[in-house]
């Protein structure tokens, strides 16, 4: 199993643990397969809360990919347009089940010193 960590903001971490945000979108995937995401809430939360299934990686046009998604989204057509200005292609993980972890736990625990920008591959 391959695995990812990466940084989302507390209002995003929120909405994906509530299950209103099943898309998680990104200007850059995992070249590797990847198998669940690692949740590392950011500030001013900074920990790690959460581990994510991916059901399937999603890669389109931005406006292609916002008609499929839009439902699941949890974030404002504004956002997703800003977020992906410029872009010719947009990508989302499409989430599913959601394990929190009973006690957040520390980006050491995973053999990490800082947040990362975009992804970091985590051995399971």
């Amino acid at each position: 199993m391959k695995k990812i960590l990466i940084s989302i903001n507390p209002e995003h971490v929120e909405k994906i643990i509530s299950g209103l945000k099943k898309f998680e979108y990104r200007t850059k995937v995992a070249k590797q397969h990847i198998d669940s995401i690692i949740v590392y809430c950011t500030y001013p939360t900074k920990k790690v809360l959460a581990e994510v299934k991916i059901n399937s990686v999603l890669s389109d046009t931005p406006n292609a990919l916002w008609e499929k998604t839009k439902r699941f989204s949890g974030i404002t057509k504004e956002f997703f347009d800003s977020y992906f200005k410029g872009r010719e292609t947009a990508h989302a993980y499409e989430l599913g089940e959601v394990l929190v972890y009973h006690k957040p736990k520390e980006l050491i625990d995973f053999g990490c010193l800082v947040a990362p920008q975009s992804y970091m591959y985590i051995k399971a």
